[in-house]
C-alpha cells in the first residue's frame, strides 16, 4: 500500500490532525496512519487517533479507527469530529465503511459510534487468535460505520 502524502495534515475548523507515523502492517496488522489531535483554538494536542486502512479478521476485533481523547477536553464532541476527518482518508483508499470496536463497557465510545450513526454488528469475545488478545480480554461491541 502507498501511503498519501496529501494527508500529512487534516486541517478542519476545530481540529487539525498531524500525522506522527505511518505503518506498513503486516500479515495481522493492516497499514496505518497515526495522528496527533490538536485543537485549533489552543494549538493543543488533545489527543491521538489512527485510521486503519482495510480489512481483515484482526482490524474486524481491533477496527478501523482508534481514537482517545485526553480527560480534560472530553466531552466536547471532539471523537466525532476527529473520526469525521479520517473518513477522507479511508476513501482514497477505497474504503466505503468503518468497522469501530471498543469494549462492551465503554459508555463513551459507544456514545460516540452512535453518533456516527454506527450499526452494531455484534458484542462478542476476541478469540485467542486476534493480535491483540491477551487473557481477560473483555468482549468488543463491534459497530459498522458507513462513509
Amino acid at each position: 500500500m502507498e501511503f498519501n502524502r496529501n494527508f500529512t495534515i487534516i486541517k478542519g475548523d476545530t481540529l487539525t490532525l498531524k500525522l506522527i507515523e505511518t505503518c506498513v502492517g503486516d500479515d495481522k496488522v493492516i497499514p496505518f496512519y497515526y495522528y496527533d489531535i490538536y485543537l485549533n483554538s489552543t494549538s493543543s494536542i488533545i489527543g491521538k487517533i489512527s485510521i486503519r486502512i482495510g480489512y481483515n479478521e484482526h482490524s474486524y476485533f481491533n477496527g478501523n479507527v482508534g481514537y482517545e481523547i485526553d480527560e480534560p477536553f472530553r466531552g466536547n464532541g471532539y471523537a466525532k469530529i476527529a473520526v469525521t476527518m479520517t473518513y477522507l482518508v479511508a476513501r482514497f483508499h477505497g474504503m466505503t465503511y468503518l468497522i469501530i470496536s471498543c469494549d462492551e463497557d465503554n459508555y463513551p465510545s459507544k456514545s460516540v459510534i452512535n453518533i456516527l450513526g454506527g450499526i452494531h454488528i455484534e458484542t462478542i469475545a476476541p478469540p485467542k487468535n486476534y493480535v491483540f488478545y491477551y487473557d481477560g480480554i473483555p468482549k468488543h461491541s463491534i459497530y459498522r460505520v458507513e462513509i
